[in-house]
């Protein structure tokens, strides 16, 4: 099987374009160039890559996920060979919207003094997952588990609540806390930037009218002139304060995991350092009192407990870096009850893991 990069790059130009016209503008060819490249990959693979009618295309399952390898594929070999000339590059990591909140600088900032020697360059990603699924990051910071399948490996670091967002002036904001039922006859943004909130979280009896929005922007404007009221994680309240919206704690709803992903083969040698790093940083911030365990010899999905299964509350133990195919189903959080203690508050840190993926800490709660 004969496969050139020119093909990959093809594939990718279509992909990212969504019409051949555009793709080939971007490449800097004819189109008719361009549709016998794209002849060429199908061929040689056997498969069919693009679906093209007259007045759309569209990629297929397989176009689907070569297009997102020929990403990673082009950017790593992008980085090769600028190191080759360059130097060792920057630790690339991906941050949701609402990045670790009220932990994210003291996070960077604690990196900087350990790690001189490696800069990081932080990129705020509308999805994180798809950034590091094409390889424009390194690693990420989710609060959605990865979509099973997508070759990457998942630490759940700790989890923090859910608050509600309404209007400045409205009566709800005059209450010391909320609980679903006190919006389920409110229209509720969703913010399009995965978005942790969807109708699924209210009881199917109860559900309010949901609407999505671009972005936070949009999601804040909406929230504040009263169009309606919105569900995010406490990191919100740090990174996006609003003077026209208030944040109110959820009484009923369960807590955001957050999480650490990255390559199943690592794209960066300082992977595994940024991993010990959120573990030990992150936990010690968010429950100070409070110590912290790092366990050896876990392979990355390996079921642990005397259960079956390795997803949340079925014996993942909490902290355990595992393949997303073993998480739980996309957009579920693992709450209290799905979770069980790794240490008692007493336990000293342990020595950190050798391997990547067998990280075991502690999943505190953040208090926002």
């Amino acid at each position: 099987m004969n496969v050139e990069l020119r093909h990959l790059r093809a594939l990718a130009a279509i992909g990212d374009e969504g019409t051949l016209t555009r793709a080939a503008v971007a490449l800097h060819l004819t189109q008719p160039a361009l549709s016998r490249t794209l002849d060429q990959l199908e061929t040689r693979l056997g498969t069919r890559l693009v679906e093209r009618t007259t007045r759309r295309l569209a990629l297929t399952e397989a176009g689907q996920r070569l297009w997102e390898h020929a990403h990673r594929i082009l950017r790593e070999l992008d980085d090769a060979l600028e190191e080759a000339t360059a130097g060792p590059r920057p630790l690339r990591v991906g941050f949701p919207w609402a990045a670790l909140g009220r932990h994210t600088v003291p996070l960077l900032r604690s990196w900087r003094a350990e790690q001189p020697s490696t800069p990081l360059a932080v990129r705020w990603c509308d999805d994180p997952e798809a950034a590091l699924r094409q390889g424009e990051v390194d690693a990420a910071f989710l609060r959605l588990p990865p979509t099973p399948g997508a070759g990457l490996d998942v630490l759940p670091l700790y989890r923090e609540p859910r608050l509600a967002a309404v209007p400045a002036g409205d009566p709800l904001a005059g209450r010391a806390g909320l609980r679903l039922s006190d919006l389920a006859h409110r229209p509720v943004a969703i913010c399009a930037t995965a978005s942790t909130t969807r109708a699924e979280l209210w009881p199917e009896e109860a559900r309010p009218e949901t609407f999505e929005v671009a972005g936070v922007d949009e999601w804040l404007t909406s929230i504040a002139t009263g169009e309606s009221v919105g569900v995010t994680a406490a990191g919100t309240a740090d990174s996006h304060p609003h003077p026209d919206v208030r944040y109110l704690p959820l009484a009923d709803s369960a807590p955001v995991t957050v999480h650490l992903a990255w390559p199943h083969t690592p794209t960066h040698p300082a992977t595994r350092a940024l991993r010990e790093h959120a573990v030990r940083r992150l936990t010690k911030a968010t429950r100070p009192e409070e110590g912290t365990r790092l366990e050896e010899g876990t392979r990355p999905g390996e079921d642990t407990s005397p259960g079956k299964g390795t997803s949340p509350g079925k014996g993942t133990r909490p902290g355990k870096a595992t393949s997303p195919g073993k998480e739980a189903p996309r957009g579920e959080e693992a709450g209290p009850a799905q979770t069980r203690a790794a240490a008692p508050a007493s336990a000293p840190p342990s020595a950190p893991a050798t391997t990547p993926g067998t990280v075991t800490a502690e999943l505190p709660s953040s208090t926002g």
